[in-house]
């Protein structure tokens, strides 16, 4: 029997990257997954691998910073699979610049991407929470869910040219913190990563043909100086970057039975470099 079998997890932003390491990662250990994706082709991808695993899976494509995505979210899994065991807040990406350059538009972006978005989706998914927990206390059982949103070593210890990134991320560490009180009375694990170089096209070295995406309709830059992931290499204890599938391994332990005494902490996922 897999650690996860019968439980449903929700994965934002996860046709690719991390998101879909984590995605695929949960299926592997028996969850059915609701996953997401701006765009429609990797989430379909995705759909599929989870398939191939022997699990089952539905996407909702989508902005996840859209005002009606989190009900739709949260809809699609109670209607497709009947319950929900675990949220994962994963979805975002930098839009970098110096402060005196930095429009409203990319400060708001940033946040409405990494705090209001996974804010919504919490929301959304508050009423089934407390009648689920309710329902299961009447009936002499106990459910815990599991909330893992996912931080940055940027919004701990501030990175420069990222001052509406690591905003946004700062503040999902006091979301984190919040909910793991709110929520402590019905069962509710939350608890957040904070994840250092991961080796993903946000962090691919510029230049390489992978550093910039299209999201919202803006064209997004991208990647990292080759010169500065070879300075942070050396300064990285492991000596390297991690993997998707590392990064996923960490949010994984925190959705485990072993972590149902663990709430509202943040784990460190950098390798052991420290900004």
């Amino acid at each position: 029997m897999k650690k996860l079998d019968g439980k449903v997890a929700l994965v934002t932003g996860s046709g690719r990257g991390i998101g879909q390491a984590i995605a695929l990662k949960l299926a592997r250990e028996g969850a059915k997954v609701v996953l997401n994706d701006i765009d429609e082709a990797p989430a379909a991808e995705t759909v599929a691998a989870i398939k191939a695993l022997g699990s089952d899976a539905i996407a909702v494509v989508g902005d996840v910073t859209a005002k009606d995505f989190g009900d739709r979210f949260i809809k699609a899994a109670l209607e497709g699979f009947g319950r929900i065991d675990i949220i994962v807040n994963n979805a975002g990406y930098a839009w970098d610049s110096v402060i005196q350059k930095m429009s409203d538009e990319q400060w708001y972006a940033m946040i409405d991407v990494h705090a209001t978005a996974p804010f919504r989706v919490l929301r959304a998914a508050a009423d089934y929470i407390k009648n689920a927990a309710k329902a299961e206390k009447e009936a002499g059982q106990f459910v815990a869910r599991k909330v893992v949103n996912v931080t940055s070593m940027g919004g701990i210890c501030g990175n420069p040219g990222q001052i509406a990134y690591s905003a946004g991320k700062s503040a999902v560490v006091g979301m984190t913190r919040t909910m793991a009180k709110e929520w402590g009375r019905y069962g509710v694990n939350v608890n957040c990563v904070a994840f250092g170089w991961i080796k993903t096209r946000m962090t691919a070295p510029a230049g390489s043909g992978e550093s910039s995406a299209v999201i919202a309709g803006r064209e997004i830059k991208m990647g990292v100086n080759p010169e500065l992931l070879d300075t942070m290499a050396r300064q990285i204890p492991l000596g390297r970057g991690g993997t998707p599938e590392e990064a996923a391994g960490s949010v994984y332990l925190l959705c485990l039975p072993e972590a149902d005494y663990i709430t509202g902490e943040m784990v460190m996922v950098s390798g052991g470099f420290n900004m």
